[in-house]
């Protein structure tokens, strides 16, 4: 596997709408030299061990090549917010959903349009066999719950 480029991002069409690198409150999004910062879809204000679901503004529509794994901005780390690090199968589509943990001892108030992740995109070394159709095919806009299969 590699790590894809700002540029094969870019060139690849995975995220929308695609950003180049930007600013919003002091923190970039957008896409960056290996990776794609994405923002917050909702205003939150999360306790100390607290933990809440969001989404994010950007839909992904990942080819059957590539899986994306979701990872922490080093600024919201350093204030004690954790991002589950999530796996993006090749093939999913939609909005993806964050978990997000306030480790530290304040409560963090983020604010729709915010930068709140990144993403690190990985070429597998041939197209998946078969790419995801799982339950969170399709993901819509805001926070989505856990589903169980019965």
């Amino acid at each position: 596997m590699s790590i894809l480029s700002g540029q094969s991002i870019r060139k690849r069409g995975i995220v929308s709408p695609f950003n180049e690198r930007l600013r919003f409150m002091g923190m970039t999004y957008g896409v960056g030299p290996s990776g794609y910062d994405v923002r917050i879809a909702e205003d939150l204000v999360i306790q100390p061990g607290g933990f809440a679901l969001a989404s994010t503004l950007e839909k992904f529509e990942m080819p059957g090549d590539v899986l994306g794994v979701v990872h922490d901005k080093s600024t919201w780390a350093r204030l004690g917010l954790a991002l589950q690090n999530t796996v993006i199968e090749p093939g999913w589509r939609g909005f993806l959903t964050l978990e997000l943990t306030n480790h530290g001892p304040s409560p963090l108030s983020l604010f729709a349009g915010q930068p709140i992740a990144q993403i690190i995109f990985q070429q597998l070394d041939e197209s998946a066999e078969r790419p995801y159709s799982g339950k969170y095919q399709d993901q819509t806009a805001g926070p989505q719950r856990a589903l169980f299969d019965h």
